[in-house]
């Protein structure tokens, strides 16, 4: 059999519409039927001028950062060439194959002229939240939190040393009163501050010069906003963090953007609050990893009426010698009693929040197990004890809990999967806009495209099961009326033949 060469036509008329084009199972459609964009108009109303010509719909603008985010292009510029083409985002723009496609500048200098000062990305966002909770998607019994970096658009190799002023941390001030607190119990001074900061008198100059604790830190020459990330076996680079929290359903529900050299114990703070402006009355348990197993979020947590769930955190003790847990605290006289049963004695508070406690020098001299306890000069074991350690002991003590065996595991189900997804097809991998308040909106948006295609799909699946289930009612119905009917002739063929 010979093989033929089929001919194919360009020039071919297509009678069709644009709804008839579109396939009825496409992601547009499912976008398009769960969520109503109008209220956009209404956001940004008072941004636009009451004259002048017409302007191209804020709704087409943002669902063009939609198609965007959702499918993955990334470039704005390559958006709207695939939009001239694709009849699915024509169809889901609401524009016809004889309307021009905006621009990709359009975007641009509506987003300099207008929407870059304004809080329309958090309004989307909160919109978007709101409607999955509508549509009862959001469980917010267990929350799950996280941070990821997304490399910022900087080379790494170009930077500049520059000597920054170590920021106060958000709980200082109640650490400083609680350590003031034990120091009075103990018969010790109290600490007058706890700032990193010292005014100094200059006799050269007779100027008052403020002394205060700084650290250097690499800033780069591209992005002096990011911060250089480096964690584990991941590569060293100028990054943004995006601290997330979510529900047990994967939806985000919480989001701060930070510099990427910032820890997760120190950013937590800031979401958290945000977290608790939100929902506070709705959460029961706060599913975190193990570098928030910090006494300051243990307290935070357990002092807003969650129920902290975290692993357990491998005690950094060099090899060879004993752990930290084999010193037994005795909370009654205060003291630590080391595995020869030796007492530890309290010795005082210092302006960090830890309790020292301090062997007798004279016993560790012949004890025989000091090899495995310590090397100091002095022969001298110290072993410290923060002053909110019974938070973090409470903390651990739920993970003997059947709540905890249910709750931890969903981790990397929740958080770790909502990253994924994110990074793998909605672009939070690296960022292409510089500065924080640009990269801040960019990943609002990410995140509002992440719920958005989730409840998308999510709602789409509940109408098809209602009318599956719709189908089979209606069929058993029609079963049953057919076998009434065949009972009511066979009980009349029945009283007849009797007479």
């Amino acid at each position: 059999m010979a093989m033929t060469k089929k001919k194919y036509k360009n020039d071919c008329m297509i009678l069709n519409t644009l709804e008839e084009l579109v396939p009825k199972e496409h992601l547009v459609r499912k976008l398009d039927n769960c969520m109503d964009f109008t209220f956009i108009e209404e956001k940004v109303s008072d941004l636009y001028s009451k004259c002048g010509r017409p302007s191209v719909p804020p709704v087409v603008l943002f669902k063009l950062l939609f198609i965007n985010k959702i499918f993955g292009i990334n470039s704005m510029r390559r958006t709207c060439e695939e939009c001239k083409v694709n009849i699915a985002y024509r169809w889901y723009l609401g524009l016809s194959m004889y309307d021009e496609i905006p621009n990709y500048s359009t975007w641009s200098q509506n987003y300099i002229r207008r929407y870059k000062d304004s809080d329309i990305f958090n309004e989307i966002f909160e919109c978007i939240l709101s409607q999955a909770m509508e549509y009862g998607f959001i469980d917010m019994e267990t929350v799950f939190g996280d941070s990821t970096h997304q490399k910022a658009n900087a080379n790494k190799n170009k930077y500049t040393d520059v000597e920054v002023e170590i920021v106060k941390k958000e709980y200082e001030e109640e650490l400083l009163k609680e350590i003031n607190e034990d120091r009075k119990r103990h018969g010790k001074k109290p600490i007058e501050n706890i700032e990193k900061r010292e005014i100094m008198f200059s006799e050269e100059t007779g100027e008052i010069i403020e002394n205060v604790e700084t650290k250097h830190i690499k800033e780069s020459k591209t992005d002096p906003e990011s911060g250089c990330f480096h964690k584990g076996e991941k590569e060293k680079c100028f990054a943004y963090s995006h601290h997330t929290f979510c529900d047990k359903n994967g939806f985000v529900i919480a989001k701060v953007t930070i510099p990427g050299n910032i820890h997760d114990s120190v950013s937590f703070f800031p979401v958290y609050k945000v977290l608790n402006e939100k929902f506070k009355e709705k959460i029961k348990n706060l599913c975190l990893d193990a570098a928030y197993a910090t006494p300051a979020i243990c307290r935070e947590i357990i002092m807003n009426g969650h129920i902290p769930i975290m692993p357990y955190k491998r005690p950094m003790t060099k090899k060879g010698f004993f752990k930290k847990y084999e010193y037994v605290y005795d909370e009654y006289y205060d003291c630590y009693i080391c595995p020869n049963n030796e007492i530890l004695s309290y010795a005082t508070t210092d302006k960090n929040g830890y309790k020292i406690y301090k062997s007798n020098p004279e016993k560790c001299q012949n004890c025989p197990l000091r090899e495995q306890c310590t090397k100091s000069k002095n022969n001298q074991k110290v072993v410290t004890r923060h002053v909110w350690e019974e938070y973090k002991e409470e903390m651990n003590a739920n993970r003997y809990t059947p709540l905890w065996k249910e709750n931890y595991p969903l981790r990397k189900e929740t958080i770790e999967r909502t990253f994924g997804d994110c990074k793998e097809q909605h672009g939070l991998r690296f960022t292409r806009v510089r500065g924080l308040k640009k990269n801040e909106q960019n990943a609002t948006l990410i995140f509002a495209c992440h719920n958005l295609k989730k409840m998308a799909n999510w709602r789409w699946k509940r109408h098809q099961n209602q009318a599956i289930l719709a189908y089979i009612l209606k069929n058993i119905i029609h079963f049953l009326q057919i076998a009434n009917k065949k009972r009511y002739i066979l009980y009349e063929h029945i009283t007849l033949s009797t007479i």
